[in-house]
């Protein structure tokens, strides 16, 4: 069988809107991902009880679940217990948020961990407030150790995105999967496919790797 470059060409701009769909959702996970990691990550490091329980509570849960079953009860479960309309979209940026920040809480920790403790207390021995010390001192060096595994985390997310094609979310690989089944090209379509995705992961990659070296401590 040969290979219909036509097949290709035709699907394109369909593909690649779905590709705009992919990374609006990465890109939302990253950002409210962050947020929510770094507000656990400082409450598992720095909290006490009723902030550490919870904490870990939460990333546990998360850690220890698929996504694909978080987003099915995020679609499917979560209107019914509190009456609400979700659409498909919104349920995979809140799951993508969700699972990003769980995972982002135990780098940002980690990273927290690995500041000296002499910085935090020369910043509370010249009077500081602990948040001022938190901010200014320990949060600059704690976000360069943290950056190449959040930088894979963020490559990570645009691969999940794959997977809320299950509710019906028309992202690059619910695209590809839609035009096959009215074009029945498989071969074509899921290389171009794979094809794409391996160009933005790999741009992703190269971004990542510069602004690691831009950043990196001395």
């Amino acid at each position: 069988m040969s290979f219909d470059w036509a097949a290709v060409l035709a699907a394109l701009p369909d593909l690649l809107q779905g590709l705009r769909l992919t990374l609006l959702i990465a890109l939302a996970g990253l950002g409210g991902g962050i947020v929510l990691g770094v507000l656990a990550g400082v409450a598992l490091t720095y909290g006490g009880r009723l902030a550490v329980i919870p904490a870990q509570v939460y990333v546990a849960l998360i850690r220890g679940t698929p996504i694909v079953v978080q987003v099915m009860f995020v679609y499917f479960a979560l209107p019914i217990m509190m009456d609400i309309r979700i659409s498909a979209t919104s349920a995979a940026i809140i799951t993508l948020i969700v699972n990003s920040g769980a995972y982002n809480a135990e780098i940002i920790r980690g990273a927290l961990d690995g500041v000296p403790l002499g910085l935090r207390e020369a910043g509370l021995a010249m009077g500081l407030p602990f948040h001022k010390v938190l901010a200014h001192v320990i949060s600059p060096i704690a976000f360069r150790r943290a950056l190449p595994a959040m930088g894979n985390q963020f490559v990570n997310l645009v691969k999940d995105t794959s997977i809320f094609l299950v509710i019906g979310v028309g992202e690059l690989t619910r695209r590809g999967q839609e035009i096959m089944a009215e074009n029945f090209r498989a071969v074509e379509i899921w290389t171009a496919v794979a094809i794409i995705y391996l160009l933005v992961i790999s741009l992703l990659a190269l971004s990542l790797r510069v602004l690691e070296r831009s950043v990196r401590l001395p």
